[in-house]
Order: structure tokens, then sequence, then C-alpha cells
């Protein structure tokens, strides 16, 4: 909640369907991207396109989540007030509109899209697996809390 807070300016109730489903595609593609099948796709896209198995599930939780954060890039476009940025994203929005009529700008909404998302799985990706480590290793170790 605190990398949404930063990166889409609000923060989702902790019983919010959307929210838990959400977090529910990302900890299922951590788990899938165990598998052989998985790790065979970053080697050979073109022919595990075709044949069945957990990576193509693991492509689907990704398309929804990255639907998930263009529709909120989507709402802020139509709700921005550049006088008063919310978050991360009315930031770049008003850089975008800075780099107007630069053709070499890299400041466009395909690449907002995709900071955005970025942002967001690697704030909720790697936070959560820490703890979770470290509450490991304090359950093992408990001398080393005191």
């Amino acid at each position: 909640n605190i990398i949404c807070s930063i990166v889409f300016g609000d923060r989702f109730d902790y019983e919010d369907k959307n929210f838990l489903t959400l977090i529910d595609w990302i900890e299922e593609n951590n788990r899938l991207q165990a598998s052989i099948q998985t790790q065979l796709y970053n080697f050979f896209p073109t022919v595990m396109d075709y044949i069945p198995g957990p990576h193509q599930r693991l492509i689907k939780n990704f398309e929804k989540v990255d639907k998930f954060t263009t529709d909120i890039v989507m709402e802020h476009q139509k709700t921005l007030d550049p006088t008063c940025p919310r978050d991360f994203i009315d930031a770049f929005l008003n850089k975008m509109e800075q780099e107007k009529g630069n053709d070499d700008s890299k400041f466009t909404v395909e690449t907002l899209s995709r900071t955005t998302l970025d942002l967001f799985l690697a704030g909720t990706g790697t936070t959560s697996i820490t703890l979770r480590f470290a509450i490991l290793i304090l359950h093992k170790y408990p001398e080393i809390v005191g």
C-alpha cells in the first residue's frame, strides 16, 4: 500500500476485492516463475507460445496486472490537475506535457504505463519477499532479536 500511495496516489483497503485479486495474480506469478515451462519460455518464446502450461497462466496474469495499471494511468489523464500533482503518475504526465513537441522524448504514455507497472511490481514483490525472509530468519534464530 505504501508503493500504491506513491505510484497511484491512493491506498487500497485491505478488504478491497480488486486489490486482493491483484495481489493474488502477483503471488501466483511468483510461484509460476519457478516452473520449467516458464523457464523454457524465456529461452524459446515463439515455440512456447503454442504449448500449454503454467507459463500461459503467468502471461495472462501479467496482462491483467498491466491492464490494472494502464486503467489507473488513463483515469489519471482524465482527472489531471497540472498545478497539484497527486503522485508519480501525475508528475510523469506533467513532464509529458512539457516535452510535447520533442520527438526524442522518452516521456510517453507507453513509457508511463511500463514504468508504473515496474515500480508497482518491484515494490510489492521485492518488499514482501524480503519481509518474509526476514521473519523466517528471526524465527530460526530468535537469539538475534534480543
